[in-house]
C-alpha cells in the first residue's frame, strides 16, 4: 500500500522514448515541475505529450520542447510558447489541437473505461476532419476517442502514502482527470502526510488510481501573465 518513492527519478522509472504521457496542470498552475525537470535530464525523445498547455519557452513543457524531446503535442491552448510555434510552423512538431472541454472529457473517458463518445464541439470545423459524425435529435455530433497514455504525471497539493490526493484551486482542472487515465500514474505533491491525516471527505483522487507518489521540492509556481491593478 505504501506507494512512496524518494524522488522524481525513481517515480519515472520505466518512462522511455516514444511513449505517450499525460501531464497535469492548467497554464503553469499545478504542473508537475519536478517530474518535468527530471524528464529533461533523461535520454528520451519522441514523446507524445497530452497537456492542456505547452508551457512557456523556459518553463514547464517548454523545457522538453527546447531539447526536441516531444514528437507530438495534444493540447488545447498553446499561445504562450514561441518555440512551440516555431517548431509547429517548421513541421518539426506534430500538433493536435482539441477544444478544451473535449480534451477534458477524453481524459475522463479514459479513466472511466469509455472508449469513445459523441460531442457537438468541433463539428463543421477542421477538428472533425476524418472523424465519424452522427445526428442526434436534429443536431450533429463528432465521435471522439479516449486516450491511451502510458504515464500520467500529475501534481497535487497534499497526498498521503497510500496515494490519496487533494488538489488546490485551479490545479483541480486537469490533474484529477489525468490521475485516473494513465497505465502508471505518478503524483508529486507539495506535502506528503501519513495515512489518516487527510479528511476522507476532502480527498479528490482516491489512492487506487495512483501507483507512485513523492514529495516535490523548490516549486517556482510561475504566473504566465501577471496583471496588477494600477
Amino acid at each position: 500500500m505504501n506507494k512512496v518513492v524518494r524522488n522524481a527519478k525513481e517515480a519515472l522509472e520505466g518512462l522511455t522514448s516514444n511513449m505517450t504521457v499525460m501531464l497535469g496542470g492548467f497554464g503553469l498552475c499545478g504542473i508537475p515541475e519536478n517530474a518535468i525537470t527530471e524528464m529533461t535530464n533523461m535520454n528520451i525523445s519522441g514523446l507524445t505529450c497530452i497537456s492542456n498547455n505547452a508551457g512557456v519557452d523556459d518553463f514547464g513543457l517548454g523545457l522538453l520542447l527546447q531539447k526536441k524531446q516531444i514528437k507530438k503535442m495534444i493540447s488545447s491552448y498553446v499561445g504562450e510558447n514561441a518555440e512551440f510555434e516555431r517548431q509547429m510552423l517548421a513541421n518539426e512538431l506534430d500538433v493536435e489541437l482539441i477544444p478544451q472541454g473535449t480534451l477534458a472529457e477524453r481524459c475522463r473517458a479514459t479513466g472511466a473505461g469509455i472508449p469513445a463518445f459523441y460531442t457537438p464541439a468541433g463539428y463543421g470545423t477542421e477538428v472533425a476532419q476524418g472523424k465519424e459524425t452522427r445526428e442526434f435529435n436534429g443536431k450533429m455530433y463528432v465521435l471522439e476517442k479516449a486516450f491511451d497514455a502510458d504515464f500520467s504525471i500529475i501534481k497535487a497539493w497534499k497526498g498521503d502514502k497510500y496515494g490519496n490526493l487533494i488538489f488546490k484551486a485551479t490545479a483541480k482542472n486537469f490533474n484529477p482527470l489525468m490521475a485516473m487515465a494513465g497505465k502508471i500514474t505518478v503524483a508529486e505533491v507539495e506535502e506528503l502526510v501519513e495515512p489518516g491525516a487527510l479528511d476522507p471527505n476532502a480527498i479528490h483522487t482516491p489512492g487506487i488510481f495512483v501507483q507512485r507518489i513523492f514529495q516535490g521540492v523548490n516549486y517556482e509556481k510561475r504566473i504566465e501573465q501577471r496583471t496588477l491593478r494600477t
